[in-house]
């Protein structure tokens, strides 16, 4: 039987005892109170990540609604969804660009962020503006929920200001949704 040399024994336990730390530290809640949770909007704890976490859920939070508004295109007969689905695919993309643009600027991350989990809609049909309109109605109420989480958690002011300014965007939005909701549907 052959012996291994000490440096290949040391080496091998050194490499075993990171794996151990690694997988340890990435079972701990501190680290999953790190990381994006798409499903719950949380952002985690503030710390130096904070921004980039804000900005891979926003860039999907973006790729969200193209994904709902390419389904309305494609599936409403109404004008005024039809409108908005078009304003959507067209500004969206854009302001993704931005997002990716500070990703890179502040942590010189080219990565893509997360792909969105969009419903599927259905048919169209009588109830499919309804859908719509009850899914963008969410949509926004998370995206509100992840602007005002950001603004107590960041110290750049970027950050902030895309906050504000996406959070105002949603809200105006989101009451516009509801009258139709109402009007339509007397939801």
């Amino acid at each position: 039987m052959q012996k291994i040399s000490l440096y290949l024994a040391l080496s091998l336990a050194v490499i075993g005892v990171m794996i151990g730390i690694v997988i340890g530290y990435s079972q701990t809640s501190d680290y999953k109170a790190q990381m994006y949770d798409k499903d719950g909007m949380d952002l985690g704890k503030a710390d130096y990540f904070i921004d980039r976490r804000y900005l891979d859920a926003m860039i999907t939070h973006h790729q969200s609604a193209i994904k709902l508004a390419e389904q309305a295109a494609a599936e409403s007969n109404r004008q005024e969804i039809k409108d908005l689905a078009e304003m959507i695919k067209e500004s969206e993309p854009k302001l993704i660009a931005e997002l990716y643009e500070f990703k890179h600027e502040w942590y010189r991350d080219r990565r893509q962020a997360p792909a969105p989990t969009v419903p599927n809609l259905g048919e169209a049909g009588d109830t499919f503006d309804l859908r719509f309109l009850n899914a963008l109605i969410a949509h926004h109420e998370e995206g509100i929920e992840m602007v005002a989480e950001i603004k107590t958690k960041t110290s750049r002011a970027a950050v902030i200001d895309n906050a504000d300014a996406v959070g105002a965007f949603l809200s105006a939005s989101k009451e516009t949704l509801s009258e139709w909701r109402e009007e339509w549907y007397n939801l």
